[in-house]
């Protein structure tokens, strides 16, 4: 049975945003699992509490690279605080869905980008419940089929 993919989706699949890395990053976040393929690293460049610039470099299927490029798009030109709310559902939904068997993909770009904020902190040694919020909760979970 094929999947199907919303058209947006499909247009950050074929259409990726801000692909590519930023060499003088001030953060940077990785997270995935080898074992299913799906690898997402962020590098975020931050002025004055502002994500001035993010970008992405993804390894992996179609739904993770929609999923990492709508995610650089809803953080940029954020502050800190905001960018850390950021949730996988959040996502999902900006994106107009997910097969189910994809959802994973929209938590790692959540991970992925709160790595890179984590990251940040401490950097800078910032306190991280106080910089990020008391809410601030990064899981260094990864599940999916492949992977099971």
């Amino acid at each position: 049975m094929a999947m199907e993919y919303s058209e947006e989706v499909m247009d950050h699949f074929m259409n990726p945003r801000n692909v590519g890395e930023i060499e003088d990053a001030d953060a940077i976040g990785e997270v995935g699992n080898a074992k299913c393929g799906d690898i997402m690293r962020m590098y975020l460049k931050i002025e004055n509490g502002i994500i001035k610039d993010v970008k992405f470099k993804t390894f992996g299927c179609g739904s993770a690279i929609a999923t990492s490029s709508k995610a650089t798009e809803m953080i940029k030109g954020k502050n800190i605080k905001d960018a850390a709310r950021l949730t996988n559902q959040a996502v999902v939904e900006s994106l107009n869905g997910l097969p189910k068997v994809k959802i994973h993909c929209s938590v790692l770009a959540e991970q992925a980008v709160k790595a890179a904020l984590l990251d940040y902190c401490k950097k800078n040694n910032l306190d991280v419940k106080k910089t990020l919020g008391e809410d601030f909760n990064i899981k260094n979970e990864h599940e999916c089929e492949s992977c099971e």
